[in-house]
């Protein structure tokens, strides 16, 4: 692997830039044998080791903690994905029950999930609609959406779920 960049000695604390044949980067700095901190692979994906940071104007670098799945689908009838990200699939387990099945499993099933429903235009007129998402495993998060009136389990055309963690 061509070095790029050498400032100092990757095993005395010093920081390297390098590169190989399949257009992989690597940021290596550290003390010891070197750790990779970036890596940049042929596809223009970015992988991080150790926490990322960023200034959003605020003053200071803070932690920058990643939505780690997201979904928006109509659940109405057979549920149907419109857009998502780490999301393998829906369950559907009855009215206004939805399990989501994720691709990559989270690190543990203490995560976040917050969710939103409006029921569409097809609807009756009562249009608040309640959520509640939890957290099951690693790969599932289970979603109920309620009328607000009744109480009621009822499907929505419009749901968006994000996992955060």
């Amino acid at each position: 692997m061509p070095n790029l960049l050498v400032a100092g000695n990757s095993t005395n604390g010093g920081t390297s830039i390098t590169t190989d044949t399949s257009g992989t980067l690597n940021i290596v700095t550290g003390s010891g044998s070197g750790a990779t901190a970036v890596t940049v692979d042929g596809s223009q994906n970015v992988a991080v080791n150790g926490n990322m940071s960023f200034n959003s104007g605020y003053g200071s670098a803070a932690v920058a903690y990643g939505c780690r799945a997201w979904i928006n689908f109509n659940g109405t009838g057979t549920p149907a994905i419109r857009g998502s990200g780490n999301v393998s699939s829906i369950t559907d387990n009855g009215t206004g029950t939805y399990v989501v099945n994720l691709t990559t499993a989270l690190p543990d099933a203490n995560g976040s999930a917050v969710a939103t429903a409006i029921p569409g235009t097809a609807s009756s007129s009562n249009n608040n609609r309640a959520c509640f998402a939890a957290v099951l495993t690693t790969t599932t998060v289970r979603l109920n959406i309620t009328t607000v009136s009744s109480n009621v389990f009822d499907d929505s055309e419009f749901i968006s779920l994000s996992i955060f963690r």
